[in-house]
């Protein structure tokens, strides 16, 4: 019996020292990247200087065309992330301001996102890398249900975002393996899909005063960046249009550009514009908005 224990021992051992270097050598690797996404190139980039920093979901990710703001002498990059929510916008927002980037104005996508405070795991897994090293990730996760065993128990957070941060994530990082996340300055435009369904029902959404998008106010009055927010456009056949004037209510200062573009042309589903119908949305925009020089 003291040998089959002795033998339980030694495995279990084995096991926890195995975990230990797991996670070393998974941080190590994600360390060291600037190029593969948009988290990691913020984290581990040095310091930049912007004239605008455009923020939020795919909706400013496909939104905003970077090279049209830089034809008008405005140094861009559009930080737009894909299934993101104003959790992750602010916390982005919070490293760049920690790691000492110099911003000017900030553009944030603030419409459909205002309607939650929750994460969105495929998003947040790849801050997950730098959990020990940055506290203010810490800080900003430390409320949630799952903190303690994502924090505290070895390589637990590559196994559960394995889709973001696992084996496959780690290897390309390791490789170098190159993507288009960080071309365009950031823009990724989408096609015309002629079979999309152009229709929407966001009856159901009912915008917050939202907490995040509170920190995001904060944090650019504190560093004095010129914030700009901004609803962005939704194909003709949307149901509960009534959404954005109760946006307008909670917060008058957001711009509202959810009706300047009309024709489904111009957009590849209904919340997201095609290139040309970005390309027609970010000359409005520009047209219309006064930034800080």
């Amino acid at each position: 019996m003291k040998q089959f224990l002795l033998f339980i021992g030694k495995i279990l051992l084995v096991l926890l020292l195995s975990v230990f270097a797991l996670d070393f050598i998974y941080t190590a690797v994600f360390a060291q990247s600037e190029t593969r996404n948009k988290v990691e190139n913020v984290i581990n980039s040095k310091p930049q200087q912007y004239d605008v920093v455009i923020l939020g979901t795919s909706r400013a990710n496909n939104h905003f065309v970077s090279e049209m703001f830089e034809k008008e002498g405005l140094k861009t990059f559009n930080y737009g992330m894909s299934g993101s929510h104003l959790f992750e916008t602010s916390l982005l927002l919070k490293l760049m301001v920690e790691s000492g980037w110099d911003i000017k104005n900030i553009i944030v996508e603030t419409d459909l996102n205002l309607s939650n405070e929750k994460r969105d795991d495929g998003t947040f897994g790849r801050f997950m890398p730098f959990m020990h090293e940055s506290k203010t990730i810490t800080d900003h996760f430390v409320t949630e249900a799952d903190f303690t065993e994502l924090y505290y128990v070895p390589f637990y957070r590559y196994i559960q975002f394995d889709a973001k941060v696992g084996f496959r994530a780690w290897y390309k990082t390791l490789v170098n393996e190159p993507t288009n996340t960080l071309s365009n300055q950031g823009y990724y435009p989408l096609g015309y899909n002629p079979r999309a369904n152009m229709k929407n029902n966001i009856e159901s959404l009912v915008p917050l005063r939202n907490r995040y998008y509170e920190e995001i106010k904060q944090i650019c009055k504190t560093n004095h960046i010129n914030l700009i927010a901004v609803t962005t456009p939704m194909c003709s056949n949307v149901k509960g249009m009534g959404y954005f004037e109760k946006v307008k209510k909670i917060y008058p200062e957001i711009k509202d550009f959810e009706n300047v573009i009309h024709e489904d042309k111009y957009f590849s589903s209904c919340g997201h514009l095609n290139d040309q119908g970005a390309k027609i949305f970010t000359k409005t925009l520009l047209d219309s908005l006064v930034f800080k020089k």
